[in-house]
């Protein structure tokens, strides 16, 4: 009985759940790993990544053995009110029942964290979210202003020798960071209202999305591969170059976040048999493609001519010589982040109405319509005003709300959850879904890790505010 995922809604195959968790953790941080690679050196980023991926798997597992134990509880919570009323005027119930059964009463009373357990994990959840939507709120904006900013002879995109500042002129007396911010005042008032309504049906848009995502990486890898294999290959990226792993850390921890989705990822998969298997697998593909990927970006590539959105080094004439092509791949972020943007935004306004909500309390129509919208909305906007450094966005985010979300949450989770287990079911019940890592030197190594890279972010930052 422990160990069961409760199936609910609408099934689909474990081969099916594989695609999906595949296109939920490749994303945006794909598109900001060519440069971290190259700034960080091959060797230093091919250890870090396969090593962060790793560590991702393990808490994985936390989770799925969290999430195993807990729908087993469900069930067995409403296997017992049957049978209290099938026996409500009989008295027959052997001695070990009523054992088992006040253990479950006790643990059932005690969530699995405690208070301060819980408002951590929204915490972090909602810390994470902003950080995705001021990378999101940037991201668009940049790349539509390095598309169209073109300069004296670069009438077709970004040129392989120029490195532009805001300063430079964009159209006539307009700088670039002028352009920059005038796209994201259209992006905030096209997409900000959408915060303050509920998105729904975005099936067919989410399909489409990830059809144009692929799409755009295998145009990518293909470009770069034919152009190593021309010769025309420019990069010639160090071995370890240890001042750019901070950045390095964030981008690969961001572009390995799943834990916070998987209940509504793997609760509709019709058979869990061989979940865990299913997942490694899903791991090695990404290592795989992120390899794939910056790989093939940091030797065509100069280290210093890579930008923070790896598609705009494709909007040059001398990489792709098809307009279309450029302008698609130059402009696909403003396309796929653009449909995710009001997603995200929904999400995080109902992360902050969970965090406040009071079980038989309502909001005021202004709390509930107007201020959690507006500081979901506004915090992201302000930020992405003032910086488009994607990848230091990308990097911070990664750094510390990923940190709390893939690392911290999972192994507090999975900590207290075999207590919890323990008590209502007794040592001899097994998980059939317990995690390969079932040693508590895992936990503890997951959360040394995590607290090692706390600190490690925090003192490279507090250098090099030091250094400038």
């Amino acid at each position: 009985m422990a160990g069961e995922i409760t199936e609910t809604g609408e099934l689909y195959s474990s081969y099916v759940g594989l695609v999906y968790m595949f296109n939920l953790i490749v994303g945006t941080g794909a598109l900001t790993m060519p440069k971290a690679f190259a700034t960080a050196g091959w060797l230093v980023s091919l250890v870090l990544l396969v090593f962060l991926g790793f560590m991702s798997f393990v808490t994985t597992t936390f989770v799925i053995e969290a999430m195993a134990a807990a729908n087993a509880q469900l069930r067995w919570k409403r296997m017992e009110n049957l049978k209290e009323e099938e026996d409500d005027d009989s008295s027959t119930a052997s001695d070990s029942d009523v054992l088992i059964r006040d253990n479950y009463e006790r643990a059932e009373k005690r969530p699995i964290l405690s208070v301060l357990g819980v408002n951590l994990f929204y915490f972090c959840i909602i810390v994470y979210l902003y950080g995705d939507l001021a990378i999101y709120a940037a991201a668009v904006p940049f790349s539509l202003m390095q598309v169209t900013c073109a300069t004296g002879n670069d009438s077709c995109g970004v040129e392989a020798d120029t490195k532009y500042n805001d300063t430079d002129r964009c159209w006539g007396p307009l700088r670039r960071v002028d352009a920059y911010r005038i796209y994201l005042a259209i992006f905030t008032l096209l997409l900000g209202p959408f915060t303050f309504f509920d998105v729904q049906k975005t099936k067919y848009l989410q399909i489409l999305t990830s059809l144009m995502r692929w799409i755009a990486f295998a145009v990518m890898i293909v470009l770069a591969l034919v152009r190593i294999g021309h010769g025309q290959g420019e990069g010639h990226p160090p071995l370890a170059d240890f001042s750019g792993v901070r950045n390095l850390f964030g981008v690969c921890v961001y572009s390995f976040m799943c834990q916070h989705s998987l209940p509504s990822l793997i609760t509709p998969v019709s058979s869990k048999r061989h979940l865990t298997r299913l997942v490694f697998l899903d791991y090695v593909l990404i290592l795989a493609f992120y390899g794939l990927l910056s790989f093939t970006a940091i030797f065509c590539f100069r280290g210093d001519s890579l930008m923070d959105m790896y598609t705009l080094n494709f909007a040059r004439c001398d990489v792709v010589g098809l307009a279309a092509v450029r302008f698609f791949l130059g402009l696909f972020p403003v396309f796929t982040i653009s449909t995710n943007f009001p997603i995200i935004a929904v999400t995080l306004r109902n992360n902050w109405k969970t965090l406040f909500h009071r079980e038989g309390g309502t909001y005021p129509w202004v709390v509930d319509r107007v201020v959690f919208p507006t500081i979901t909305l506004v915090p992201p906007v302000l930020v992405a005003f003032c910086t488009h450094d994607l990848e230091s966005l990308v990097g911070i985010t990664g750094a510390y709300a990923g940190t709390g979300i893939q690392y911290v949450i999972p192994a507090f989770l999975v900590y207290h959850c075999r207590r919890d287990t323990q008590l209502a079911f007794g040592c001899g019940v097994s998980n059939k879904h317990r995690s390969p890592f079932r040693h508590t030197f895992w936990v503890g190594f997951v959360l040394l890790w995590a607290f090692s890279c706390f600190i490690f972010v925090t003192a490279n930052i507090v250098l090099s505010e030091t250094k400038l």
